[in-house]
């Protein structure tokens, strides 16, 4: 039992870092924050799919704190609450839905279905949180005349529907490959 944890948290630790690698490269960058990146989400979605909600949400926690670290921006607002939002909704919640996959994809029983469709849910989440974030912190960036709401929409659109597809197409065509390879069994949710 003991090292069977041991063995889970190490991959953990490295679905973390390649997470984090990955993101490392953009494909493409917003100005403001937000980008396209080589499938960094895929990790953390295989992840819930292979060890669960519990291990999915704490590291995908754990990985939002990293990238807290590295990608911070500081809010337009100088006041408490919108770091605080920054904080919660553009990197905790933002990323720590992303362990929550294997919920969403659970009622397909073809598992590259499920990982597909878990992958899209979950990346639609995140876009969610930039939204909120959007409106509510960084609306002061809306050029004049335009509606915040659709400032935001098409601001984390931009990046989020790209991230989104490349996300739930690598997990569609990974998932099936870890399976036959590796024995990629998931636990159940």
């Amino acid at each position: 039992m003991k090292r069977s944890r041991i063995l889970t948290l190490a991959e953990c630790a490295m679905m973390i870092a390649l997470s984090t690698v990955l993101s490392l490269f953009p494909i493409f960058a917003m100005p403001q924050g937000g980008t396209v990146t080589l499938a960094s989400m895929v990790p953390l979605v295989l992840v819930s799919y292979r060890h669960g909600l519990k291990w999915g949400i704490l590291t995908a926690f754990t990985h939002s704190l990293l990238q807290m670290l590295i990608l911070f921006n500081v809010p337009p607002a100088q006041t408490f609450w919108a770091f605080a939002g920054v904080v919660l909704l553009d990197y905790m919640l933002a990323f720590t839905v992303l362990g929550t996959a294997a919920f969403f994809g659970r009622p397909f029983k073809n598992r590259a279905v499920s990982a597909a469709v878990g992958a899209a849910a979950v990346a639609f989440l995140r876009f969610i949180c930039s939204f909120l974030s959007g409106i509510l912190i960084w609306g002061s960036y809306a050029p004049e005349g335009t509606p915040v709401w659709l400032y935001s929409l098409t601001y984390n659109g931009s990046y989020m529907l790209p991230e989104l597809i490349i996300t739930a197409v690598v997990s569609l065509i990974l998932v099936p490959v870890l399976d036959r390879v590796a024995k990629y069994e998931p636990r159940k949710v």
